[in-house]
């Protein structure tokens, strides 16, 4: 019998449980997939908690995850049992099998571990739209990243490198600093130590960034504007402190700034754009210039304490869950 995660209502990872949960048939234009691992992230503590509103009760989390095809239905071209994929959807993955609609997956190259890029197909989506298309990064650009040795920082940094872009990264430890400047990173700052808006202006001789990826909110939404140049963009495509509160439009007023609220679902809703960017995004796995080399894993049992592990930022790289 297959297993799934459920919360049957809103709250912290205690309301995770495990439970039997058989997977199905799959119907017209779905594929059977055997999870060889579940990719973990702070979307899915958004949707654990409330914050966002659930398709369905109980909630089963997971946005992403990768394996095996064990059986495809009618009118699925493209996908046979026995392929490799992955996928990335806002809910459902946190289960040892499920249903998936075969225009969401995409096919594994050779050389690239399921287990691997479970934890890193969101996250490595989320890298691609952000310097291609949030802001798209031209060389000389000097560029800053938020949780640098985070999931989406540490594949930003290396893209940021090969793009010919002078990255600025924080994080919030010495271990997780030099994590970073491992991974591409010109400066690291650690920011629990130093003011970031001034170690930037000190960096940049004042002159200040192109663009600012910030995942983290409210705890730096007001220093990632101090450290933009005049014309600059503000990138918040998430929260990890919390929902951004008191901005204006009038914030941006200072230096003519931009400001956008990128969700990655919009950059890869038609199947041609999901398949441009992961094909982006495994050419830079495959060349060597993005490395998935910072997973943890734990057995999808412990769903809630990888939760809790995430939350409190006591995780690097990726985490995955193992059914």
């Amino acid at each position: 019998m297959e297993r799934a995660i459920i919360a049957r209502a809103p709250g912290g990872p205690e309301v995770l449980e495990l439970v039997e949960r058989p997977a199905g048939r799959p119907g017209p234009g779905e594929a059977l997939v055997r999870h060889d691992a579940i990719g973990v992230n702070f979307i899915d503590i958004y949707f654990r908690s409330g914050l966002y509103p659930w398709p369905d009760t109980p909630l089963v989390p997971g946005a992403e995850a990768a394996g095996v095809v064990v059986e495809v239905g009618k009118d699925v071209s493209g996908i046979l049992p026995g392929d490799r994929v992955a996928y990335v959807i806002p809910t459902g993955a946190y289960r040892s099998a499920r249903l998936v609609p075969a225009d969401r997956l995409v096919k594994l190259p050779d050389g690239i571990d399921t287990v691997r890029i479970a934890g890193a197909l969101l996250k490595g989506l989320t890298a691609q739209y952000l310097v291609t298309a949030s802001y798209p990064v031209r060389p000389g650009d000097t560029v800053l990243v938020h949780a640098a040795a985070g999931g989406v920082g540490l594949l930003i940094g290396p893209w940021l490198k090969a793009l010919g872009a002078r990255a600025i990264g924080t994080a919030g430890s010495a271990e997780k600093v030099e994590l970073a400047l491992a991974h591409g990173y010109d400066h690291v700052i650690n920011y629990r130590e130093t003011d970031f808006a001034a170690a930037v202006a000190d960096l940049t001789g004042g002159a200040g960034c192109a663009a600012v990826y910030d995942s983290v909110g409210r705890d730096t939404w007001r220093g990632s504007l101090a450290c933009l140049r005049p014309r600059g963009m503000f990138v918040n495509f998430g929260q990890s402190s919390g929902m951004i509160e008191g901005f204006q439009l009038s914030d941006l007023a200072k230096g003519s700034l931009s400001a956008c609220r990128p969700v990655l679902f919009d950059f890869i809703a038609a199947r041609t754009e999901l398949e441009a960017r992961a094909a982006d995004l495994f050419a830079r796995i495959t060349s060597g210039v993005v490395r998935l080399d910072a997973v943890q894993s734990r057995p999808l049992s412990e769903a809630a304490a990888a939760h809790a592990d995430l939350a409190g930022r006591r995780t690097a790289g990726s985490t995955v869950l193992i059914p």
